[in-house]
Formats: structure tokens, C-alpha cells, sequence
């Protein structure tokens, strides 16, 4: 059984380094990471803006995908929700210093809040548990 995700990325779309059109995850175990904000162990959130609570709240994914024998090059997709008026840039730059360079489908949607009305940022995944 295969144990990796597959990029899809046809010649007629845009091809970026970053992030891929489409992923195949092979038949088995999946996790769906529930939305990650920028909160510490105790459930406080990071001082510094959207830049840290980004990186922070990239490093909770990475938390529960390495709970559970993943890792973000099993990801398949992560969905990213910014509160309006956030630089999506600046917080992709810090969330790259923790993700690394794994492509994977992407969604950023741009809202008008969070659940936590302080947050910032909130981040989910769907990946792979390999065997």
C-alpha cells in the first residue's frame, strides 16, 4: 500500500512552488486537523501580532499530525482563515520558517472573525497516517 500523497498538477494551470493543485491521498488512515489558532499550551494566545500567532498556530498542525504519525508531508490540504485587514503574506512568510517546503493543496479565505474574537488566524488539515 502507498504511503505518500501525490501532487496533481496539470500542465495547463499555474504551476507553483508552493502549493499544489490537487493531491491524492492513497486509500487509509486520514486525520482532519480541527481549526489551529495561535494559542500556547495553555490556551493563551501568542504576543505579536498575525505573523506570530501564524507561525504558532502552523506549529499546533504540526503537533497534532506528529500525535498522530503524520507529518506535514503527508498533508493534503490545509485550509487558512485570515481576519480581514491581516497581511496574508507577512503570515505566510512566518508560517514557512515552521512548515518547511511541502507542498500541498491550499485554501486562504479572508473573514470577518473568528470564533476567538482575538484571533487572528486559523488553520486545519486533512492528511495521510502512513502505515
Amino acid at each position: 500500500m502507498a504511503t505518500s500523497t501525490t501532487h496533481v498538477d496539470p500542465d495547463d494551470l499555474h504551476q507553483s512552488p508552493y502549493f499544489a493543485q490537487g493531491v491524492i491521498i492513497p486509500t487509509g488512515k486520514t486525520i482532519y486537523v480541527g481549526g489551529q489558532n495561535g494559542t500556547d499550551s495553555a490556551g493563551e494566545l501568542v504576543e505579536g501580532g498575525a505573523e506570530a500567532q501564524t507561525a504558532q498556530a502552523m506549529r499546533n498542525v504540526l503537533s497534532v499530525l506528529a500525535a498522530a504519525g503524520s507529518g506535514p508531508e503527508h498533508v493534503a490540504r490545509l485550509g487558512i482563515y485570515v481576519v480581514a485587514g491581516v497581511d496574508v503574506q507577512a503570515g505566510f512568510a512566518a508560517s514557512q520558517a515552521i512548515w518547511g517546503h511541502h507542498r500541498t493543496g491550499i485554501t486562504v479565505l479572508t473573514v470577518a472573525g473568528l470564533a476567538r474574537p482575538d484571533a487572528l488566524v486559523e488553520i486545519e488539515a486533512v492528511a495521510l497516517i502512513p502505515e
